[in-house]
C-alpha cells in the first residue's frame, strides 16, 4: 500500500487519509489535492471523519469510543508529501526515521485502550507524532478565538509573522541561563555565613586524619597481622605437632614410614610390574613431605610471640575504628574520606573566587540576553505595524470598516526581564471610530469576535510555513457578502498550499477548488458515514441544498450555478 500511495502523492497530493473501523466507517479513503477543499454536509460526520480522525493520527488522545461497533480496533493513516517541507524532512532524519519526500503517519488503537503509533512503518511515541504533526498541519477551529484571548498566543503569532521564532527561542534560553546563575549566586551568598564554621571543622578533620597517616592497604595488613599475633601460641603449638608428624617424631612419622615402604619395595623379590608405579608415588610423596617440613620449620623460625607488637597493632586498629565510626565509613575507606574532605575544603576556600567568576559570567550572559532581547523587540515592533495593517484590511473586507486593530507593546519595568523578552505583547482593537482600543475579550459582540478571530487567523496562516491548513467552521455566524469574502480569503490561501475547510456556508464552498460532502446513510438497519468527492456537475446541487435546505427549487439551483460561475472569475 505504501508504494502505491507514494505514486498518488508525488505531484498531486499534500495529504490523504485512510480510515478503518472508525465511527460508522468500515473503510474510507480521502485524497485532498493542493488548493482549497470545502467539506459540507452533516457537521458531525464531516468533523469526525476529517478533523477528529486526523487529530488522532497526529498523536492526539485516542478515544476507544470512536471504534466502529462490533470491531476490536481502528486504524488511521495520514499520508503527506514532504517534497517542499524541508523542516519536516530534516526532523525525520534527526530522529532516524526513513523519509525521502513523503511520509506516512499511522495510528492503531483498540477497545482495551492500547495505542501504537508509526512513522513510515517505524514505531514511534505519541510525542514524536505530535511534534511532526505541528510541522505539517495547522488546525484553526471555530473556537480558536478562545486561545486568541491569551497574550501568549498574541506573542507567538507576532513572532511567526516576523519570522522571529528562532530569535525568540534564543532569548528564552539566555533568560534561563541568567536566572540559573542568579539563583546559584544567591544560594552561595546565603550560605556564606555558615562557610567559616564549616571550613574550621574540615581543617580539624583533615588534620586528624593526616596525623593518623593511614597508608594504602594498611588496615587489611594490620587485621591479618593482628589475627596472627593474637593466636601465636596456638599456631606455634599446632605447627610443632605438624612438624613432628612429618619427620621429627622418634616413634613414628610420615617420612620414616615412606622410607620403610620404599625399602620394602626395593628388597621385594619378583616384584610385580603393577608395583612399579607405587614406588614412584611413594618417592613423590616423600619429596612433598620433606618440602612441607621445611616450610613448617621456616614458619616457626620467623614466628615469635610478641605481646608488645600485638598491643601496638591493637591500638592502631582501635584508632582507625574510632575515626571510621566518627565519619560513618568503613576503616578501609578513611583514605578516600580524607580526599573528599580536602576537596570540599578547597571548594569552600575558593568560594570568593567562585562568586567572582560567577558574577563575571552573569554579566556576560546578561549582556547577551539584553542584546538579543532588544533585537527581538525591534523585530516585533516592525512586524507589529505591518501585521496590524494586514489584519485591518481583512477586517474591512469582513464588514468591519470602522475597526482598528493594533498590537500593543508595553515595556516591562526596570530589571523585570522575562523569558519572552522586554515587552508585553497584546492584540487590542477599537470596533468603532472614536472609541478607545480594548483587549479582544472585551469585544461585546460574539459575531465581531468571530470576524476578528478569522481575520487574525487568515493573516497568520499567510505567514505560516505549515503546508496544510485546516479551518473548522470558522465562518460560523457569518453570512451573505461577508461569507463570500471568507471564501475568497480561503481560496487565496489555497493557491499557495493546501486548505481544508469544514463549512456550512455555500458562499465559502463555492470558492473552493474541490468540494467534498459528508453524510450519514442508513441501509439494512445500519448507519454509515460517507465522504464523497463532488464532480463539477454535482457541486451546484450541493450548493443549492446548502442554500435552500430540504427543498431545492429550480431558482435555488440557478442561484447555486451562478455562485459557482462568479467564484471561478474571482482570484
Amino acid at each position: 500500500m505504501y508504494k502505491i500511495l507514494k505514486l498518488w502523492i508525488i505531484g498531486k497530493l499534500l495529504l490523504s487519509i485512510d480510515i478503518n473501523n472508525y465511527t460508522l466507517v468500515d473503510h474510507l479513503e480521502i485524497e485532498f489535492a493542493q488548493g482549497t477543499t470545502a467539506i459540507s454536509g452533516e457537521t458531525g460526520a464531516g468533523k469526525s471523519l476529517v478533523l477528529d480522525a486526523l487529530a488522532m493520527a497526529l498523536g492526539g488522545r485516542a478515544d476507544s469510543g470512536t471504534i466502529r461497533h462490533g470491531q476490536t480496533r481502528a486504524e488511521i493513516c495520514a499520508h503527506f508529501d514532504l517534497t517542499q517541507v524541508g523542516e519536516a524532512r530534516d526532523w525525520l532524519l534527526s530522529q532516524d526515521f526513513d523519509g525521502d519526500g513523503d511520509c506516512v503517519l499511522r495510528r492503531l488503537y483498540s477497545v482495551e485502550g492500547r495505542s501504537r503509533g508509526y512513522i513510515n512503518g517505524q514505531s514511534c511515541t505519541m510525542q514524536q507524532l505530535q511534534t511532526l504533526g505541528e510541522m505539517l498541519i495547522d488546525i484553526h477551529a471555530q473556537h480558536e478565538h478562545q486561545s486568541l484571548l491569551r497574550k501568549e498566543t498574541h506573542r507567538r503569532l507576532l513572532d511567526e509573522y516576523a519570522g522571529a521564532q528562532t530569535l525568540a527561542a534564543k532569548v528564552s534560553k539566555q533568560f534561563g541561563e541568567v536566572r540559573a546563575l542568579q539563583q546559584t549566586i544567591a544560594a552561595l551568598q546565603v550560605s556564606s555565613a555558615d562557610t567559616s564554621a564549616r571550613i574550621e571543622l574540615l581543617q580539624f578533620q583533615i588534620e586528624e586524619l593526616a596525623h593518623l597517616d593511614i597508608q594504602a592497604g594498611e588496615f587489611e595488613r594490620l587485621e591479618s597481622e593482628q589475627r596472627g599475633l593474637a593466636n601465636a601460641e596456638q599456631i606455634i603449638r599446632d605447627s610443632r605437632q605438624l612438624l613432628a608428624l612429618c619427620e621429627q617424631d622418634e616413634q613414628s612419622n610420615i617420612r620414616d614410614s615412606l622410607n620403610r615402604g620404599l625399602s620394602i619395595l626395593a628388597a621385594m623379590a619378583h616384584r610385580p610390574e603393577a608395583l612399579d608405579s607405587v614406588e614412584e608415588m611413594l618417592r613423590s610423596s616423600l619429596i612433598q613431605v620433606e618440602e612441607a617440613a621445611r616450610e613448617i620449620e621456616a614458619s616457626l623460625d620467623g614466628f615469635n610471640l610478641d605481646p608488645e607488637r600485638l598491643t601496638q597493632v591493637n591500638e592502631r586498629l582501635s584508632a582507625m575504628f574510632q575515626l571510621a565510626r566518627k565519619h560513618r565509613v568503613k576503616p578501609s575507606e578513611l583514605r578516600a574520606k580524607a580526599t573528599d574532605l580536602a576537596g570540599e575544603l578547597d571548594g569552600l576556600q575558593g568560594g570568593d573566587k567562585n562568586l567572582q567568576g560567577l558574577g563575571e559570567q552573569l554579566q556576560e550572559c546578561s549582556e547577551a540576553y539584553l542584546t538579543a532581547a532588544k533585537k527581538l523587540a525591534a523585530s516585533r515592533s516592525k512586524a507589529a505595524k505591518k501585521m496590524a495593517v494586514e489584519i485591518n484590511r481583512q477586517l474591512h473586507s469582513l464588514a468591519m470598516p470602522g475597526a482598528d486593530f493594533t498590537v500593543a507593546q508595553t515595556a516591562y519595568g526596570e530589571g523585570e526581564w522575562r523569558a519572552s523578552g522586554l515587552n508585553e505583547i497584546e492584540f487590542v482593537i477599537s470596533t468603532n471610530p472614536g472609541q478607545p482600543h480594548k483587549a479582544l475579550q472585551k469585544i461585546a459582540s460574539g459575531g465581531e469576535l468571530s470576524r476578528v478571530s478569522l481575520a487574525i487567523q487568515v493573516v497568520a496562516a499567510q505567514h505560516s510555513n505549515i503546508p496544510t491548513l485546516v479551518f473548522d467552521e470558522v465562518d460560523v455566524g457569518i453570512g451573505g457578502a461577508t461569507a463570500d469574502v471568507v471564501g475568497r480569503l480561503l481560496k487565496s490561501l489555497g493557491a499557495a498550499g493546501q486548505v481544508i475547510s469544514v463549512t456550512h456556508q455555500p458562499q465559502v464552498a463555492a470558492h473552493a477548488h474541490h468540494h467534498y460532502v459528508a453524510e450519514k446513510v442508513i441501509a439494512s438497519g445500519n448507519t454509515a458515514s460517507l465522504m464523497s468527492a463532488l464532480e463539477p456537475a454535482q457541486r451546484a446541487d450541493e450548493l443549492a441544498r446548502m442554500l435552500g435546505g430540504a427543498e431545492v427549487t429550480e431558482q435555488t439551483l440557478l442561484h447555486a450555478q451562478e455562485m459557482l460561475e462568479l467564484a471561478k472569475k474571482s482570484l
